[in-house]
C-alpha cells in the first residue's frame, strides 16, 4: 500500500506551489510509478531553463505525505518521507529478552538426569552409532574393556592426567574404552565418535552395510584382545557372542555321519517367504537333501551316494544376534534390494527345540532391536531399540537424540509407518501381547533370561574417569562461556531497543530541516542479526556528487537531529542535506522527458521533410543507416538514465548490481556506432562510399541535432577523407598486381594447384627417387590466395623452417610420413620444385631420396631424409602430444548408443570415424605392407644433441591443422564436454542425463576396448578429444522407485575395502 497526501492536510501545508500542487492531485495509496510520473509531470509545461526550486524539490518529492503505521502495511518505495514497514516493528512495543540472541541455552546440551548420552552423526555413520550404543548397554563387554590395561602410561603420572597435552587414543580397544567411559559419566547430551571412527579408517561419507561392519569388528575385537594376559578380557567376546554348530552330512546308503564344527557370532536368517521370527530359525536348520548331481562322497561306501545335510545347533552364546536377511542380492539387477517384508518376534524366544544338547535353560528374552529406515538398500537411516540391563527400560537411540519408551514397553512406532514403493502397501499384521512385527528390522539381539535381576555396576577407571572430568570442565566452562555471550547479547539489544524507541519517533523531518538516508542502511539499522556499519552514501551520487533524483526510490527524508545522532554514533558519508538536491540533474531530465513526449511528432516531420525535393545542394550528408535507426537510437539514449536508475534499484530487490557486468556492456554500447558515425572513416573524415549517405535538408538537420548534439556534421560541401582517397588507388594497383601474381603461380603449378596427379610414399613413383616436401600450411594458403588474391596477401616463403626442430634436424619419420603425420606435409615432384624455387623464397629445402641397396637383390631400397631425423626432438615431440591427449579440459567427446545390439563398425558406419567435411586428400593413406621400415635410414650425424623443448613446433603444428577434423553427430549420438581427469563414474553419470540410462545399465567401450574401472581417469582409459564412445544400455529395471540413490548404485561396492575392519 502507497500513501499519498490526504485532501483535508493541504491547509497545513507551509510551502505549496502550483507545480507541487498538480503533482499531489493523485489517488491515495498510488502506486510507486504513479508518484514517479506526478513527480514529474510539471515537466510537460516548464522549459529546462525554467526550473526553479519549486520544481526541483517536486521532483525529488520532499513534500509528499508521510505514510501511517496502521494504514500503510509496507513501505512505500516511491515515498521517501514513508518510514513505515523498514523493519520498525519488532522494535516498538515490549520486546522478550530471548529475541536479542541467536544463541541457544547452553542447558539444552547438558544430560537429562537418568537418560543416556547420544552420538553425533558424522555424515552416514548412523549404522556406527547404532552399534556403539548396543556394545555400550552389553555390561559385561564394557565391563571387560575397562579391565584393559592402557598403553598410554607416558601419558599418565602418579599425580593424575597430563594438563598440558589432549589425550589421544591409540589403539581400538582404548579409543572404545575412552568412547564409552563419555557414554557412562559426560555431562553432555552427545558426544563426538570421530576419533573412533577415523582409527578405524571409515568414510563417513559413505553408507555401509551395518551387517558386515559388525562381523568385522567383532573379529577385529577378538583379535586385538586376544593379546591380554587376563582371561576375563582375553575371551570376552567368545563368552558374550560365540556359539557352535555342525554341518552334519549323513550318507542314505550306509548311515554314516560326517560333522563339521564351526563357531559363530550371529545367526544370518533368510526372512523371504516367512512371517514369523521361527520360521525363519526352522529354515534355517532346517534339512537339505543331496540328490542326483549334487550327491555326497561316502568315504565308508567310496562312492556318491544320497545323503541329507543340516545345521545341528551345539551351543549357544550369552548374547544371541539374529542377522535377518533384508539387504539380498537381486540377480536381474546385479545389485543388493532391500526386503520390505513384515516379520514377527517374540519378546521371549525359547531355543530349546532347536538345540542338540537339552541340558539348562535356552530361554532368550529380547534386548535390541536394529532398525533400518528407507526402502533402498544403498541409503536410509540406521536407529536402534535398546532395553537397558539395570531398569529393564526400553530406549530409542537416534543419534544424538535418544526417547525413553513409556511403560518399559518396546514401541516400534514410525519406523513400520514409511511409505512402500509399490501401490499396494502391505498391512502390518496383527500382534499379540508380549510379540512384534518389523519390516524395518534388520537385527534383533536377544540375551539369556537368567533367574537374578542384572544388578551389576560397572565402575570406570580413575584414568579414564580423570579424563571425563576433564571433558566435563571444557564442556562446562563452554556454557558459562555461551551463558556470558547470551547476557551481552540481551544487554546490546536492550540498548538498542531504547535507541530505537528514541529516534524512530524523531526520524519524520516534516518541515524542518533535513537529510537523507538510503533505505538499505536504515533497514540494517533495524536489523538485529547484523551490526550496523557506517552510512555509505556514494551508490546514490549523481555526476555532479550530489544526490541523483533517480535515486530517491531508494532513499529516505529523514530530520536532521536523527541524522546528527547517526552519524555521530556511526560515522560514514557524505551527508546528502538540503544542498545535496541537483539542479543539473533535474533540468536535463526535463530536457529528457520533454524530448521524449516531442518524438514521435518530430520523427512524423523528418519522414516528411525525407519526402520532399531538395532546392538546391545546401545540407548536411547523414548516414542512410543512422537514418534508418534514427528514432530507436534516440530512444535508446534518452532512456539511458532510466537504464542507470533500473542498475541502482537492483541491490533492493534482491539482484546485486555487478560492476564487471556493467563494464563489459559499456563496452560493448562503445563497440556499437552511434548516430551518423556509419559514414565515418577510419581518420575521423568522410567516408569516400557516397552509396552509404544522403544528402539532408537544413531544417530536417537541426531537428536531428536535438537528439544528437555530440554526432559527426559533415556538411554537403565537405570534402571526403584524403587519406581515404589514396589508400583506394593502392588498393586497386594491388588488387590488379595480386591477380597477374596468382594467374601466373597457378598457370605454373597447376597440378599443385588443382590436386592432381600428387605423389604418395606408401607407393613411390617408379620414374623418380626424388621428392620434396613443403608444409601444408604454406600449400593451403597458396590455394587461398590463387583462388581469390584481391582478398589475400601473396605467399612469399614455404616456410619449412617449422618443419624441423631447433636443431634443424627433421621431426617426422619415414613411416609416421605415410600415416599419421601425412596432413602435415604436402609431397612435391622434382619439376614443381624448379618452379617453386623461383616463385617463392626457400628457407629450407626437405626432401627424401629413395636409394637401391645391394646388388643382389636391387628389389630392396632405402629411404633418406634430408635433413636427417633429430631422435631427441622426435621423442620429445611425441611425448609433447600424449602429454596434451592426457591433459585436456572441456573437450568433446561422442557418446554413439547402438540399437538392438547392432555393432557400429567402420565399414557399416565410416562417418563415425572421418570427418564429413575432410576432402579425400585429406584421408589417411593405405597402410604400408610393414609398418616399420627398417631401411629409412635417418641418422643424425653422430654428434649428439641436447633436447630441447618442442613448444615452437607444437604451436606451429597447432598453427598448421587448419583443416576442418569436426565430428559429425549422428542419429543415435550425443556430445558431452569432458576432461581428463574426471572419472569413469562421472561420465556415466553425464551419459545418465544425457541417454536416461542408468549407470549400472551402461556397458560402454571405445575401440573395441571396454570400460569399467568407474574409478579410473578418462585420460588414463585412453578417451582423447573426439573420441567416439559406444554405448549399448542393459533392460532397464521393472522398480525404480526402490533405487532412492543411483549415484550410489552406479559404483561396484568396495565395502570396508582399506579401512581399519580388515586389518590396513
Amino acid at each position: 500500500m502507497v500513501c499519498g497526501s490526504p485532501l483535508g492536510r493541504r491547509r497545513r501545508r507551509r510551502r505549496r506551489s502550483p507545480a507541487s500542487a498538480s503533482a499531489f492531485s493523485i489517488k491515495a495509496m498510488a502506486p510507486r510509478l504513479q508518484l514517479e510520473k506526478a513527480a514529474w509531470r510539471w515537466a510537460e509545461t516548464v522549459r529546462p531553463e525554467e526550473v526553479s526550486q519549486e520544481h526541483i524539490e517536486t521532483a525529488y518529492r520532499i513534500w509528499l505525505e508521510p505514510c501511517i503505521r496502521g494504514v500503510c502495511r509496507r513501505n512505500c518505495r516511491g515515498n521517501p518521507n514513508c518510514l513505515v514497514g523498514i523493519g520498525e516493528h519488532i522494535w516498538l512495543g515490549e520486546i522478550d529478552e530471548n529475541s536479542f540472541h541467536n544463541i541457544d541455552d547452553p542447558n539444552c546440551e547438558r544430560r537429562k538426569k537418568n537418560s543416556f548420552v547420544g552420538l553425533t552423526n558424522l555424515g552416514a555413520t548412523c549404522y556406527v552409532n547404532t552399534f556403539l550404543q548396543v556394545w555400550f548397554l552389553n555390561l559385561e563387554l564394557r565391563q571387560a574393556l575397562y579391565l584393559c590395561p592402557s598403553t598410554r602410561s607416558d601419558y599418565t603420572r602418579g599425580d593424575g592426567v597430563h594438563g598440558e597435552k589432549d589425550y589421544e587414543p591409540q589403539t581400538i580397544c582404548e579409543h572404545l574404552q575412552y568412547l564409552f567411559a563419555l557414554l557412562q559419566n559426560s555431562n553432555r547430551r552427545y558426544i563426538d565418535p570421530s576419533g573412533f571412527v577415523k582409527a578405524l579408517g571409515l568414510d563417513t561419507g559413505q553408507q555401509q552395510d551395518a551387517q558386515e561392519f559388525s562381523k568385522l569388528f567383532m573379529s577385529l575385537l577378538e583379535d586385538t584382545l586376544s593379546k591380554q594376559k587376563n582371561p576375563d578380557v582375553r575371551n570376552i567376546v567368545q563368552q558374550q557372542f560365540c556359539g557352535e554348530y555342525a554341518y552334519v552330512t549323513v550318507c542314505n546308503q550306509c548311515g554314516r555321519e560326517s560333522k563339521l564344527l564351526s563357531k559363530f557370532y550371529e545367526l544370518e536368517l533368510n526372512i523371504q517367504g516367512h512371517k514369523q521370527l521361527t520360521d525363519c530359525i526352522s529354515e534355517f536348520l532346517k534339512e537339505e537333501k543331496l540328490e542326483g548331481d549334487n550327491r555326497y562322497f561316502c568315504e565308508n561306501c567310496q562312492s556318491k551316494q544320497n545323503a541329507t545335510r543340516k545345521i545341528r545347533l551345539l551351543s549357544l552364546p550369552c548374547t544371541l544376534n539374529l542377522q535377518l536377511m533384508r539387504f539380498v542380492f537381486d540377480r536381474q539387477t546385479g545389485h543388493k534390494k532391500k526386503l520390505n517384508a513384515y516379520i514377527g518376534f517374540s519378546e521371549s524366544l525359547d531355543m530349546e527345540p532347536y538345540v542338540e544338547h537339552k541340558g539348562g535353560s535356552f530361554v532368550y528374552e529380547l534386548s535390541a532391536v536394529l532398525i533400518h529406515r528407507g526402502v533402498s538398500a544403498y541409503s536410509g537411516h540406521y536407529i536402534a531399540h535398546v532395553k537397558d540391563p539395570q531398569s529393564g527400560e526400553w530406549y530409542k537411540f537416534n543419534d544424538e537424540d535418544i526417547e525413553k519408551m513409556e511403560g518399559k514397553k518396546l514401541q516400534l512406532g514410525i519406523e513400520e509407518d514409511l511409505a512402500e514403493p509399490s501401490k499396494s502397501q502391505t498391512r502390518k499384521p496383527k500382534c499379540g501381547k508380549g510379540t512384534h512385527c518389523s519390516r524395518n528390522a534388520y537385527m534383533l539381539v536377544y540375551r539369556l533370561q537368567t533367574q537374578e535381576k542384572n544388578h551389576t555396576v560397572v565402575q570406570v577407571p580413575a584414568f579414564l574417569q580423570e579424563l571425563v572430568d576433564r571433558d566435563n570442565s571444557k564442556f562446562e566452562e563452554w556454557c558459562v562461556e555461551m551463558a556470558e555471550m547470551r547476557r551481552q547479547s540481551v544487554d546490546k539489544g536492550k540498548a538498542k531497543h531504547e535507541e530505537v524507541k528514541e529516534l524512530y519517533q524523531r526520524l519524520p523531518a516534516g518541515t524542518e530541516a533535513y537529510e537523507f538516508v538510503s533505505l538499505e542502511w536504515l533497514q540494517k539499522w533495524l536489523d538485529e542479526s547484523t551490526p550496523t556499519k557506517p552510512i555509505d552514501n556514494h551508490a546514490c551520487l549523481c555526476s555532479h556528487d550530489k544526490l541523483h533524483p533517480d535515486k530517491i526510490s531508494i532513499m529516505k527524508r529523514i530530520s536532521e537531529y536523527a541524522a546528527d545522532i547517526f552519524y555521530s554514533r556511526y560515522g560514514g558519508g557524505p551527508r546528502l542535506t538540503v544542498k545535496a538536491l541537483c539542479k543539473d540533474c533535474v533540468v536535463e531530465r526535463c530536457r529528457v522527458l520533454r524530448l521524449k513526449s516531442q518524438l514521435n511528432e518530430d520523427y512524423k516531420t523528418v519522414n516528411n521533410l525525407l519526402k520532399t525535393t531538395m532546392k538546391g545542394n545546401d545540407g548536411f550528408w547523414v548516414g542512410k543507416s543512422s537514418l534508418r535507426s534514427w528514432r530507436q537510437l534516440a530512444l535508446e539514449q534518452l532512456d539511458e538514465q532510466d537504464g542507470e536508475a533500473e542498475q541502482s534499484n537492483g541491490k533492493i530487490n534482491g539482484s546485486p548490481f555487478n560492476k564487471d557486468e556493467s563494464k563489459e556492456e559499456k563496452k560493448e554500447e562503445e563497440e556499437e556506432l552511434n548516430f551518423n558515425e556509419d559514414i565515418l572513416c577510419p581518420h575521423g573524415g568522410l567516408s569516400i562510399s557516397e552509396n552509404e549517405r544522403r544528402l539532408f535538408s537544413q531544417e530536417a538537420w537541426s531537428k536531428l541535432r536535438q537528439y544528437f548534439p555530440k554526432a559527426p556534421e559533415f556538411p554537403s560541401y565537405k570534402e571526403c577523407c584524403s587519406q581515404c582517397k589514396i589508400l583506394e588507388r593502392e588498393g586497386e594497383e594491388n588488387e590488379a598486381l595480386h591477380k597477374m601474381i596468382a594467374n601466373e603461380q597457378k598457370a605454373s603449378l597447376p597440378n599443385l594447384f588443382q590436386d592432381k596427379n600428387r605423389p604418395c610414399l606408401s607407393n613411390w613413383p617408379e620414374d623418380t627417387d626424388t621428392l620434396y616436401i613443403v608444409s601444408h600450411f604454406f600449400l593451403d594458403e597458396w590455394r587461398k590466395f590463387v583462388r581469390k588474391p584481391a582478398r589475400s596477401t601473396p605467399v612469399s616463403s614455404i616456410g619449412n623452417s617449422a618443419l624441423l626442430c631447433p636443431h634443424g634436424g627433421l621431426m617426422f619419420t619415414f613411416p609416421s610420413l605415410t600415416k599419421e603425420d601425412s596432413k602435415l606435409i604436402a609431397l612435391i615432384w622434382p619439376s614443381e620444385w624448379q618452379m617453386i624455387q623461383k616463385l617463392f623464397v626457400v628457407d629450407k629445402v626437405i626432401k627424401i631420396t629413395r636409394i637401391e641397396v645391394g646388388g643382389v637383390n636391387p628389389s630392396e631400397v632405402q629411404y633418406i631424409s634430408d635433413p636427417d631425423l633429430c631422435p631427441d626432438c622426435r621423442e620429445g615431440l611425441l611425448c609433447q602430444q600424449q602429454r596434451d591427449l592426457r591433459e585436456y579440459t572441456q573437450a568433446t567427446i561422442y557418446v554413439h548408443k547402438v540399437v538392438d545390439n547392432k555393432k557400429v563398425m567402420k565399414d557399416s558406419a565410416p562417418e563415425l570415424n572421418v570427418s564429413s567435411s575432410e576432402t579425400e586428400e585429406d584421408k589417411e593413406e593405405a597402410k604400408p605392407d610393414g609398418e616399420k621400415d627398417p631401411d629409412f635410414n635417418q641418422s643424425n650425424g653422430g654428434t649428439k644433441r641436447q633436447k630441447t623443448s618442442q613448444q615452437g613446433y607444437v604451436a606451429y603444428q597447432k598453427q598448421v591443422i587448419r583443416r576442418s577434423t569436426r565430428h559429425r553427430k549422428v542419429r543415435g549420438e550425443k556430445a558431452l564436454l569432458v576432461s581428463a581427469n574426471q572419472t569413469l563414474k562421472e561420465l556415466k553419470i553425464q551419459i545418465m542425463h544425457a541417454f536416461s540410462v542408468a549407470p549400472f545399465d551402461q556397458n560402454l567401450s571405445i575401440d573395441g576396448k571396454i570400460l569399467n574401472d568407474d574409478r579410473a581417469t578418462l585420460g588414463a582409459l585412453g578417451v582423447i578429444p573426439e573420441s567416439v564412445i559406444l554405448l549399448k544400455a542393459d533392460e532397464p529395471i521393472a522398480d525404480y522407485a526402490a533405487m532412492d540413490d543411483v549415484m550410489q548404485v552406479c559404483m561396484p561396492e568396495e565395502g570396508f575395502k582399506g579401512t581399519g575392519l580388515l586389518g590396513h
